[in-house]
């Protein structure tokens, strides 16, 4: 044939219109097909009476193929031919769908549906589950390898041949891959991840008239912001009870003035600056740092870890990363410090006697012999990982239990309540508890931050061996040796120049007035060398931007009355030091001359804090947080990242970034 002949027979192929699609059309075809469908079974079971049930559904599809005798691996077609027919199978199928056997109503219904999630293909039956359901699969199962069920297998065997017949029908009322298409869809809250945090509401607005004081603990974790991360770079935004503004705040290191002797081991810094977020009202940032003694003043540390091996830890996040992680808290320890691992899974039970850290070696080995298998025992590993901790105890230095877990606890003092009294009770006698949080699935926040705020110690989530490093190397004073106990905040207005206020998280730290001058009352620890900060949003008075309408029968500002352009507020500050049942007073004032009339003559510091403030508030999706948009957000932070050495606020940035994509601004 010519090329003009095939040249003249391929135009008039461009010129054949498309039929338009036809119901009935798309009816008939569908029926005579299963006709023939049901035709060929019932041929096929005549052929395979007293055969053996249960084959698979490859099996199957091939079983069919074959009686047609267009299988593959008929010789008399072929294999070129073979190859072509596959290739251009997909590709029929598209058009088919996509053009007279593609019904109006089904594509109509496949725009309104929501796209399901995506699966793994050697699971079928899975496909039939709630997104949110398919959600949680995919996290218990993301590092292991995964086989059908056997019920998964069945489904698929008897599904196989209407699946072939009618797979036209299926791809036209399919929606389109999360992955592929609509990938906005798929993002947002992972409300049912498996993890479990307090819950709580976010901290009110207050009128001054009525409320003037504001009192709370200060709170040094830092475990929201490393699970925030990890969710938002795995694609998803965090549940809003997961983000605790105040920690994602205190991630980071900031360079507040540093205290002079351990006496006194901190000395608030006080700013005042407009809000980024709401030009009328201006924020009151509170920094204080914890005194850092210099190597040669360092206490002894009695240490156990109690080590989670339940069954629920063999994942390469959890069991394999904790080993590493300790390895690298076991380098930083001297030959002063002694190390003791109790693991608990089924039964709770002495891995590592008291041993001096010089003895490296034998500390890792015992930690690398770890395994994780059983159900868990929890409460059971915390008795005896206290019972050698009082045996060993150091009077003059640092008795902790540092608690490593997937946050998994379901057997033991089943009790809460019991097992925060428990827990109480030991810190009482002079050993203190800090929660080391990995995985994902399984992780009860909520628990770990009660154990750790009742034991007197701080709650850290590691998702990386980066934040192992962090915490474990970078911040090891912190996490280790305390130096101030019982810390608590209390700020009073004053109202001839603050009409309202609100705290800036520290939601679940919330302390009466009267507890602030009640040393019975439990408050934060500070570490060495850690920083703490406190934002509060002030609404000046006059300022029209108000939220609470005045009384109507009570005076406005009733009191003492303070000088004009003098104070705004009075901050307040109450301590321990360790081993003190008796607290110690700091008092400052904030006065106007602390105030600047624009954001950019605030400190480093304190935009940068301000930025990761607006950035939980946005993601949180806060009341209050106005309208501040990512790019807003990131601009701040960017130009607020000072010298950066560890790139925690380059991360940050970054972070803004993923978050935009994943929860736009509003259009």
């Amino acid at each position: 044939m010519s090329d003009d002949m095939k040249d003249d027979q391929l135009g008039k192929l461009r010129n054949i219109q498309t039929p338009a699609p036809d119901e009935a059309a798309r009816r008939r075809a569908m029926a005579a097909a299963m006709t023939a469908f049901e035709a060929a079974q019932a041929g096929e079971s005549k052929k395979t009476q007293g055969q053996a049930q249960g084959s698979r559904w490859a099996g199957r599809l091939k079983s069919i193929f074959a009686s047609k005798r267009t299988w593959i691996m008929d010789y008399r077609i072929p294999i070129g031919t073979a190859a072509v027919a596959l290739l251009l199978f997909p590709l029929g199928l598209q058009l088919y769908s996509s053009t007279s056997m593609t019904p109006p109503a089904a594509v109509t219904s496949r725009e309104a549906a929501p796209p399901p999630v995506a699966v793994a293909q050697s699971q079928p039956a899975e496909a039939a589950k709630p997104a949110t359901e398919g959600l949680v699969a995919q996290e218990r199962v993301a590092n292991a390898p995964v086989s059908p069920e056997p019920e998964a297998e069945i489904a698929a065997d008897s599904m196989a041949a209407p699946m072939a017949a009618a797979a036209p029908q299926m791809l036209t009322e399919m929606a389109p891959s999360p992955m592929t298409a609509g990938a906005p869809a798929m993002l947002g809250n992972r409300q049912e991840s498996g993890d479990t945090f307090t819950k709580f509401d976010e901290s009110p607005v207050k009128a001054v008239s009525e409320a003037p004081v504001s009192t709370f603990s200060i709170d040094v974790d830092t475990a929201s912001y490393s699970y925030v991360r990890r969710m938002l770079g795995e694609g998803f935004v965090p549940a809003p009870d997961a983000v605790r503004i105040e920690e994602l705040i205190n991630y980071f290191p900031y360079d507040y003035p540093a205290a002079a002797s351990s006496s006194e081991p901190f000395k608030p810094a006080v700013e005042v600056y407009p809000t980024p977020w709401n030009p009328k009202t201006q924020l009151v940032h509170i920094g204080i740092k914890g005194y850092e003694p210099p190597a040669g003043e360092r206490k002894p540390n009695n240490l156990v870890f109690l080590i989670d091996t339940s069954g629920s830890m063999d994942e390469a996040d959890k069991l394999p990363l904790l080993k590493r992680a300790f390895a690298l808290l076991v380098d930083q320890l001297s030959a002063a410090d002694t190390v003791s691992i109790v693991a608990y899974a089924g039964s709770a039970g002495v891995v590592l006697e008291p041993t001096h850290a010089d003895q490296k070696a034998r500390i890792l080995a015992a930690l690398d012999n770890l395994e994780a298998g059983g159900s868990t025992a929890g409460a059971e590993g915390i008795e005896l990982a206290y019972r050698l901790a009082e045996e060993n105890k150091l009077a003059n230095g640092t008795n902790r239990v540092i608690l490593a877990t997937d946050g998994d606890f379901n057997v033991g003092i089943s009790d809460p309540e019991a097992l925060k009294s428990f827990i109480k009770d030991k810190r009482a006698g002079g050993v203190s508890l800090s929660v080391l949080g990995f995985g994902q699935g399984n992780l009860d926040d909520a628990t770990m931050q009660s154990l750790a705020q009742n034991g007197n110690g701080n709650a850290s989530y590691i998702d990386s061996f980066r934040e192992a490093q962090k915490v474990l190397v970078k911040e090891i004073g912190g996490t280790l040796e305390t130096i101030a106990q019982d810390v608590k905040i209390q700020v009073e207005f004053n109202p001839s120049f603050v009409s309202e206020y609100r705290l800036i998280g520290y939601e679940t730290r919330a302390l009466n007035r009267e507890d602030f001058n009640n040393d019975k009352v439990d408050a934060g620890d500070v570490g060495a060398g850690t920083t703490v900060t406190a934002l509060y949003e002030i609404t000046p008075t006059g300022s029209g931007a108000e939220l609470i309408d005045p009384l109507r029968y009570q005076q406005q500002g009733q009191g003492v009355q303070v000088p004009a352009g003098d104070e705004i507020a009075f901050l307040k500050m109450r301590y321990k030091l360790p081993g003190s049942d008796t607290s110690t007073l700091i008092e400052t004032p904030i006065t106007r001359a602390m105030a600047v009339d624009d954001i950019a003559r605030a400190s480093s510091d304190a935009r940068f804090s301000t930025a990761v403030a607006a950035f939980g508030q946005r993601l949180k999706g806060s009341n209050y947080g106005g309208e501040m948009s990512w790019a807003a957000i990131k601009a701040l932070a960017q130009g607020a990242r000072g010298t950066d050495e560890d790139g925690y606020r380059a991360e940050f940035v970054q972070l803004v970034d993923t978050a935009a994509a994943l929860k736009p601004d509003a259009k």
